[in-house]
């Protein structure tokens, strides 16, 4: 039981660090409620499985051609700056957005806006290879493979009470936040996203250039 808690930790290891997915949730649960934060976590969630599931039947070799790194890194900036300058451009409104128009929001963007920043987000690349890699090649070794789906299935159940706990709290900081306040963090999540692109435009070069 101790080591199944552990791997739920992992998950929430993998989930908690402030990173671009946890920017785009703050600024889509002030926007536009719980449900629309939650569904960018679930869409990086998913984008996690689809590693999770490269890493299981060993075709992850691939990404560590320079070229998919380079477009990995570049894809990845394209996606969290535009998300960035939509945050930013869409600041002023969030003091009057109603329940109205949160529920019209698009439900498929919100999720779709997750899967890709997590998909080609190489940081996360790297832990599935990394880190899940290793522990996965051990793991075989020591136990049957129901034992080692049992582990993965803990990996995600932190992932998921990570995910549900950051809709919960951006979702509620609308309550507690003047309006100016709304606008100031709706633009820094935007600087953020910003910020995290940059770095992976930064890294796009150095690959392509070294």
């Amino acid at each position: 039981m101790s080591v199944f808690l552990g791997y739920i930790f992992l998950g929430l290891s993998l989930a908690a660090p402030i990173g671009p997915v946890n920017a785009a949730q703050l600024d889509k649960g002030i926007k536009n409620g719980f449900l629309h934060s939650w569904l960018v976590g679930l869409g990086a969630t998913v984008a996690d499985a689809i590693y999770m599931l490269l890493v299981f039947v060993g075709v992850v070799n691939f990404l560590e051609i320079p070229f998919m790194q380079t477009f990995l890194w570049l894809f990845g900036f394209f996606v969290l700056v535009y998300t960035g300058f939509e945050s930013i451009l869409g600041a002023r409104e969030v003091a009057t957005i109603n329940y109205e128009y949160r529920n019209k929001a698009s439900y498929l963007k919100s999720f779709l806006s997750g899967f890709f920043i997590s998909l080609f987000n190489p940081l996360t690349i790297l832990f599935w290879l990394g880190i899940f890699g290793s522990i996965l090649a051990k793991t075989l070794t020591q136990n049957e493979l129901s034992t080692v789906l049992l582990y993965s299935a803990a990996i995600f159940i932190g992932i998921t009470v990570w995910d549900i706990t950051m809709a919960l709290l951006s979702s509620n900081l609308r309550k507690f936040l003047t309006n100016q306040l709304l606008v100031v963090i709706s633009i820094l999540s935007g600087i953020s996203l910003i910020g995290f692109g940059v770095y992976f435009g930064i890294q796009a070069a150095t690959v392509l250039f070294s």
